[in-house]
């Protein structure tokens, strides 16, 4: 092995078993990326210099892993889920090296868009990144920001359905042609990410459009909630986790899962009338209910599936209602 060696994860990126042998780069591979204490030393030993990884491993990595261990690495992409500013800030307090976020998807091979460093020449500087953005889109892949009910383009700025289209998106799921022209349309691949694009073409993600809640007519963002709600707590970890179950009245509720304890809690509940939200995005004091630990899918996601089978469960809610 020669040189300082890019380490890539092979949990949740499709297509890194194959970069490396299209640029013809070294590579170290690790069959768990939860195993902390086994992946720093590898990068120090190898001399690491790109790593890829989930938010879920980057503060695994923060907690368990010595600064001097990623001594050598020089960029770190975040990507399978949206990048918390409280994980992206412990991991750079931490290792001094801010983590830059990317987003991508099976169906599109998988990478659409990343945040990269700034460009410099003489006289001339192209920003490559922007902190709670997701980058610019890759040569050759096309976005657009549309409204989910009529399809029309939204304005600079404003939320909307995410599209994509290039050479990198799917032909189709193998055999599966209806499934296929739902996600498909006139060669634009249906994300079901809701994202908005600002005036220097950096993308940001809000949410999955299967991570609303349509709560009297309002589309209500689970994740601002949950980030709402790590801030009142002050912590950095995934602590709250928040779903919607259907409801008689309004169409749907809000329901937390956390992990606090009752003192902990209490807090956060007299601090949340004051935290800014939208009243009909403050759940009820009696939607909340504690988990020991909150399920998680292999790739280090939030099992959001799982998420929302406890709520019913917990809450007795009807499925049919």
């Amino acid at each position: 092995i020669m040189g300082a060696l890019p380490f890539f994860h092979s949990f949740g990126f499709t297509g890194t078993l194959c970069l490396p042998l299209a640029t013809g780069v070294g590579v170290v591979f690790h069959p768990n990326p939860l195993e902390a204490r086994a992946i720093g030393p590898l990068i120090g030993r190898y001399a690491v210099t790109l790593l890829l990884a989930t938010p879920t491993f980057l503060q695994n990595y923060a907690r368990r892993c010595s600064a001097e261990d990623f001594g050598s690495v020089r960029f770190v992409m975040a990507g399978a889920e949206k990048l918390p500013e409280r994980i992206a800030q412990e991991f750079e307090d931490h290792f001094g090296i801010r983590p830059r976020e990317g987003y991508g998807c099976t169906e599109c091979s998988p990478v659409v868009a990343v945040n990269t460093r700034d460009f410099r020449a003489a006289g001339f500087r192209q920003v490559g990144g922007k902190r709670g953005k997701i980058g610019h889109p890759l040569p050759g892949v096309s976005v657009r920001v549309v409204d989910p009910d009529t399809m029309a383009p939204m304005a600079v700025g404003e939320p909307g359905l995410l599209l994509v289209k290039g050479p990198n998106v799917m032909a189709g799921y193998l055999g599966m042609p209806a499934k296929t022209a739902e996600v498909i349309r006139e060669g634009w691949y249906v994300t079901g990410d809701i994202a908005a694009e600002d005036e220097d073409g950096f993308l940001t993600i809000t949410d999955r459009l299967s991570r609303f809640s349509k709560i009297g007519g309002e589309m209500v963002p689970h994740i601002r909630v949950e980030e709402t709600l790590h801030e009142l707590a002050g912590v950095t970890e995934q602590t709250f986790a928040v779903a919607g179950v259907p409801d008689a009245r309004k169409g749907e509720r809000l329901v937390v899962l956390h992990t606090l304890s009752d003192a902990a809690l209490r807090e956060v509940l007299e601090k949340l009338p004051q935290a800014g939200l939208p009243n009909l995005w403050v759940p009820r004091p009696d939607a909340f209910f504690r988990v020991e630990t909150l399920p998680y899918l292999g790739t280090g996601k939030l099992d959001l599936k799982k998420v929302r089978e406890t709520a019913i469960a917990l809450t007795g809610t009807p499925t049919n209602s």
